[in-house]
């Protein structure tokens, strides 16, 4: 490629001269090509460890003048064919035009003009591609592409000098971080290490350190431990690692690709060597714990943050911490952690303005908001620049505020702006009451809390003790929103936790966890927005409105809120509504028990964005069909055990009691396992705290019945301790009446349990687990869901391979490699097809047979490197024969279980399942239109009435059935899935009667050709190939001469001849005197040719000739016999055609066959003629059958041999997987070369 002229001081240090002329010359690096030596393997050592553009671009062009010692570099290239054709264009458009300048500075100025304005053309022409990449980068990306033979949509990330331990031996070279792969190359003194390893195969990634790798990250994947150590930087490498790695998971688990962010703003300046992907993965991180740390809507993205200080009133002080601002939200965190945190929303933002300076207070900002509210900012660095973004913002918030507006007259307001005291489950709902149905409008549950409607009549028993607790409880929180503020904008402190772990108000629990969870602020900005999805969701029918169905009644059914249609009408609203909105989870169990809580504290529409926050936000990934999130959980509950509590762990490994108690603590906020009034003062600390603080009650819980446990048996006592415990966690405080707690009612002797208090144990989880902290957590969350899903993909993984492998010849470990295989494929068309549908094939509801499906061009990928009929060009055309018979349901994908089918045909069976394969891969469906010019003519040979698919398998034409599954998988495609119908469908596969070689139809002469033409490709690199092409050659001719034969004695009753009858009946009249009688009574296993030796040798395939001068040639008029076929058939026999097997082939006339290939011509063909490709001669009555087939092909030990001939297809997954990603064969630069 031509290159923007750059001054070279010394032209050939480790540069051969190849071409000169007086202006130019043409080099070539040292040891590159033949030959090389040890200066090849010094020069190639130099390279890769200073990271030299050689490595890419081993010729160069030079420009020089005589009289200076400048040289300036022009133009590079990968290969000498590219460098050449730069050379010539330079040789034929300059060198004359340059001889005429006398000034040597002229001439440089003159090519160096000319090379940028050739470089500007090429741009030019080039699709503007948004951020550029700096060039130093774009040089290490084709390194790397041409170094592991990537395509181009696989885009480099950022790549770091580092060394790979290969045994005790570090060896220095580059890692390359792909968005899909980890990349290493290393090239020291000709020894090579090349290594690729796909994200998704990472099992485990951590950063260590040991006596043996000082400070080294380790890789894991199921096969292989990998060290890298010695980076610059371990610490920004660890953290991309990760990254790219939770974005495989995230492929796996919900089918997520990684789609880059077009829209990311462009640095302020250049950046050096930082692609625009490693930019767009370091703002998504920032985004990420931006929105944890706030708790802010998923989109929400961060324009950028700067330190300051903010003037705290309730302490008279400046708190030091940094401002972050986003589209819709202006945030501040104190540097000292938990002493203040402040959100403040653009919408309920009046004014913002800058206040006069002072020593005391540098470059103030003051924010006001509608609540009368005002926030003072101090020492900013750039004032101007940081009002004119928050301008910008304000004026597309208040257009939105002003769109919405237009469409919703009353929206939902701040409870900070309403009257002091007003509690959230009164605030307006207007904007529901406009848009729901009728029965909605009038439902209570609207506008008000279940426990609100059911306690309306019980406020005298509040007169006591804890009618008393509770007026303290609710005037201090009314002290704190007057000294903090109320609603989103109140200063969040310790102080705030204080209260919260005090026990949250019963008036104040529904405001108040809308505004900690951040479920307010998804309310206020999508008004009638739930209302919506009511409407559209009630009386469709699904899987999971069956399934919330059925748990309805299960829903805290000892509650009287939940005993009456209300409060279960308002539950299957909510929970509808949800599984409208989000599909991918729909319903999962213990989303009933935590949304009926909701339900208890806020009206209908609070309940349900409260349930947003947790299922997407709170608590990813948990109430999905896998419950990945709370198995992840699960697994940092385990670490923090061993960690906290080492003498305990080891006993409850051994129990198997972690497993089992911490889903259904975590998924349910301990509500199915703890009394109500208790359990939901553990809600109101989650909604604050977050699952750090259900991790520490864990532990605390486990910590205060370690004795007990240690002394436990087996896992039922572990949890009868562990049952009984919690059944005895009680809140003395409540003002609730007392609802029965269902739990196992476990009592030990006559001893009642001794009672413990929720307040104590959430102040003990504090005073000995408080170490604990969401960045860690977050850190150990990532590590646990790389095992988590890495397991679950090797449990569907054994699932599929125990459901087929009774069906199958491969054995367990075949079948795994197999399913690894096509699993790889079907990732790689994710994020390497042209397109994104792909991913709309996995559906993670599909039982996990079905969950993996490939298209037709990635089956001819799989199945031209492992068939074990390789047929050269003709490989890809038997591919998609395969797929098509394969492809049952018509749907253009197959899954696991019939790719497996498919290959198992090839490799298993005896010769006659091979050959059936083989037969029907040249019959419709396989056979497409496009391959078989005479389709029609070819479907003739079918019963009218029989469809393409079910000439593939036509014992469903004997009412087995199978025609109406067909019909119901299809009606079943359009709704969501039911495993019911794949269990019928499964029982109706296994009760299909097994298949005859009588059951399959017979075959035209095209489709025998056909035929042929696969057998002759087959053989052509087999070592006897010699031998397979003159027992096909006289199989051919046999067959041929069959057909011939059959065609006449089907047709006589029927058919009168065309041209001259007389001649016609002459030939026939012969041909049926030339049937030996013998033949009768031979047996298929026999071969009784009726041709003599000469006329045999026409068929043969010379040594050294071509296919194409092969021919299969049969004489006129040689056979001689007597006995009339007529004779020797009954009217029975005549009119079946199977009987036609029993008898051999007579000479034909007129029928010729030369060299069965791609130029298939049959002798007698016409030019001009409609069928000029296979001549004239093919028609519709000639047929030939299975059992011919099989009968004739018996007879030659070759063709017997080599289809009995096993083959090891553990071989060819091998070599499938180092095809997967070869070096690029555009260079000619052979790395083999050096190292020789």
């Amino acid at each position: 490629m031509w290159l923007s002229p750059e001054e070279v001081l010394v032209a050939n240090a480790l540069w051969v001269t190849e071409r000169a002329n007086p202006f130019f010359l043409l080099q070539r690096r040292r040891g590159h090509g033949k030959g090389g030596g040890l200066t090849g393997l010094l020069v190639g050592t130099l390279d890769v460890v200073l990271d030299s553009s050689a490595r890419v671009a081993p010729y160069r062009i030079l420009h020089q003048t005589q009289d200076s010692q400048i040289y300036w570099a022009v133009a590079c290239g990968s290969s000498r064919k590219e460098i050449t054709k730069h050379w010539e264009w330079l040789e034929n458009n300059l060198l004359q035009t340059l001889s005429i300048f006398e000034n040597e500075e002229d001439i440089t100025t003159f090519v160096k003009g000319k090379i940028h304005g050739i470089i500007a053309e090429e741009n030019k022409n080039l699709q503007p591609q948004g951020d550029e990449d700096p060039g130093k980068f774009k040089e290490a990306e084709l390194k790397m592409r041409k170094q592991f033979g990537m395509p181009e949509v696989e885009k480099l990330v950022n790549y770091y000098s580092c060394s790979y331990w290969k045994g005790r031996v570090p060896r220095q070279g580059w890692l390359y971080l792909t968005v899909n792969h980890l990349c290493f190359y290393s090239f020291l003194l000709g020894k090579e290490v090349t290594l690729v390893v796909q994200w998704v195969d990472v099992t485990e990634l951590e950063k260590n350190a040991t006596l043996l790798f000082p400070e080294c990250i380790k890789v894991n994947t199921r096969d292989k431990e990998l060290y890298f150590s010695m980076f610059l930087n371990i610490n920004e490498t660890f953290k991309l690692m990760e990254q790219l790695a939770n974005i495989a998971m995230r492929q796996l688990l919900d089918n997520e690709g990684f789609l880059e962010d077009k829209s990311l703003p462009k640095p302020v300046r250049p950046l050096k060597n930082i692609s625009a992907l490693k930019r767009d993965l370091d703002a998504r991180a920032k985004n990420e714990c931006y929105r944890a740390t706030f708790r802010l809507p998923k989109d929400e993205r961060l324009d950028g943050h700067t330190d300051c200080t903010l003037w705290t009133p309730f302490n008279k002080m400046h708190i030091p911490g940094q401002m972050f601002i986003s589209n819709n939200y202006i945030c501040f965190a104190s540097k000292e952690e938990e002493a203040c945190y402040l959100i403040i929303p653009l919408r309920e933002v009046t004014v913002v303005e800058k206040a006069d300076s002072s020593s005391v207070l540098p470059s103030p900002l003051s924010i006001s908001t509608k609540s009368k509210m005002t926030f003072l900012f101090a020492n900013l660095k750039d004032r101007d620049f940081l009002v004119q973004k928050i301008s910008d913002f304000l004026q597309k918030t208040s257009a939105k505020k002003s769109r919405a507006g237009s469409r919703e007259k009353t929206g939902v307001t701040d409870p900070a702006q309403g009257e002091e005291g007003s509690d959230l489950t009164a605030t307006p709902s207007s904007s529901l009451s406009s848009q729901l149905t009728s029965f909605l409008e009038e439902a209570p549950t609207a506008s008000h809390g279940l426990l609100k409607l059911f306690q309306k009549n019980s406020s005298t028993e509040f007169l006591g003790p804890k009618g008393a607790k509770e007026k303290m409880k609710e005037e201090s929180w009314n002290i704190h929103f007057f000294e903090y503020g109320r609603g989103m904008c109140m200063y969040r402190t310790a102080k705030t936790r204080e209260l919260v772990l005090k026990g949250i108000p019963e008036s104040l629990r529904g405001e108040l966890w809308l505004l900690f969870s951040g479920a307010w602020n998804e309310m206020v900005t999508h008004p009638g927005y739930y209302a919506e999805l009511v409407e559209k969701s009630m009386g469709k029918q699904s899987l999971a409105a069956e399934e919330i169905e059925r748990d309805l009644h299960r829903s805290m059914p000892e509650h009287p809120a939940f005993q009456n249609a209300m409060g279960i009408a308002a539950l299957r609203r909510v929970l509808t509504a949800y599984a409208f909105r989000n599909p991918t989870i729909g319903y999962c169990q213990a989303m009933n028990i935590v949304t009926s809580v909701l339900l208890l504290y806020g009206n209908e529409e609070e309940a349900f964005w409260l349930l947003v926050a947790l299922c997407e936000r709170m608590l990813p990934d948990y109430y999905n069909t896998r419950v990945v999130g709370a198995l992840v959980d699960q697994g940092i509950f385990e670490e923090l055990t061993r960690e906290f509590l080492p003498q305990l762990s080891e006993k409850m490994q051994d129990l198997g009691v972690i497993s089992t108690i911490s889903l259904s603590w975590f998924l349910t906020l301990f509500l199915s396992v703890m009394p109500f009034e208790s359990a939901v003062v553990i809600v109101d600390c989650f909604f604050y705290e977050g699952i750090k603080l259900i991790l520490q009650v864990s532990l605390a819980i486990l910590d205060a019945n370690m004795e007990q446990l240690l002394n436990c048996s087996d896992e039922g006592e572990a949890m009868t301790v562990l049952g009984r415990y919690l059944d005895n966690v009680v809140n003395k405080q409540s003002v609730s009446p007392p609802i029965p707690h269902l739990h196992a009612l476990l009592t030990s002797g006559d001893e009642p349990p001794p009672e413990i208090d929720i307040f104590e144990l959430l102040k003990t989880s504090y005073e000995k687990f408080s170490t604990l902290r969401g960045e860690d957590i977050e850190q150990m969350r990532f590590k646990q869901r790389l095992k988590v899903i890495q397991s679950l993909e090797d449990t569907a993984k054994r699932s599929v391979v125990r459901a087929i492998s009774s069906d199958i010849g491969f054995s367990m470990e075949e079948l795994e490699e197999l399913y690894m295989v096509f699993k790889a494929k079907y990732l790689m068309s994710c994020y390497w097809g042209n397109n994104r549908m792909t991913a709309v094939r996995r559906d993670q509801s599909l039982p996990y047979l079905e969950q993996y499906r490939i298209d037709g061009n990635q089956f001819r990928d799989l199945f031209v490197s492992l068939t074990p009929w390789t047929c050269g060009s003709h490989t890809p055309v038997l591919a998609g024969r395969m797929f098509r018979l394969l492809d049952e349901n018509k749907d253009s994908l197959i899954n696991f279980k019939e790719f497996v089918t498919g290959m198992s045909g090839m490799y298993h069976g005896d010769l006659t399942e091979k050959l059936k394969v083989l037969y029907k891969l040249h019959l419709p469906p396989a056979l497409s239109s496009e391959e078989a010019e005479s389709a029609l003519e070819a479907a003739h040979y079918f019963p009218e009435d029989l469809s393409a698919e079910e000439a593939a398998s036509p014992e469903e034409k004997e009412g087995s059935g199978n025609g109406d599954f067909k019909d119901k998988r299809e009606e079943k495609g359009a709704n969501s899935p039911d495993y019911r119908y794949y269990l019928q469908m499964w029982a109706s596969e296994k009760e299909c009667k097994k298949e005859t070689i009588k059951d399959l139809p017979k075959m035209s002469q095209e489709q025998f050709i056909e035929l042929c033409k696969t057998l002759y490709n087959m053989f052509s690199e087999d070592p006897v190939e010699q031998e397979l092409y003159h027992a096909i050659a006289t199989v051919a001719s046999l067959l041929l001469r069959i057909g011939e034969v059959g065609k006449k004695f089907s047709s006589r009753p029927h058919k009168k001849p065309e041209g001259n009858p007389a001649s016609h009946e002459q030939d026939l009249t012969s041909e049926e005197e030339s049937l030996p009688s013998e033949y009768r009574q031979s047996s298929a296993g026999e071969q009784h040719s009726p041709v003599d030796p000469e006329q045999k040798a026409g068929g043969d395939i010379q040594p050294g000739k071509t296919l194409r001068e092969n021919q299969l040639v049969s004489e006129e008029g040689r056979g001689e016999g007597q006995g009339s076929p007529s004779q020797l058939l009954s009217d029975d026999e005549t009119k079946d055609d199977m009987s036609m097997s029993s008898y051999s082939v007579v000479s034909t006339s007129s029928l010729q066959c030369e060299d069965i290939a791609d130029d298939t011509v049959l002798v007698g063909c016409e030019a001009g003629s409609p069928a000029s490709r296979y001549g004239s001669t093919i028609d519709t009555d000639w047929s030939i059958s299975f059992e011919q087939i099989l009968a004739s092909i018996l007879t030659e030990t070759a063709l017997v041999n080599f289809f009995e001939k096993k083959v090891d297809i553990g071989l060819k997954i091998k070599d499938q997987k180092k095809m997967e990603r070869q070096f690029s064969s555009s260079s000619d630069y052979e790395l083999s070369s050096i190292s020789g």
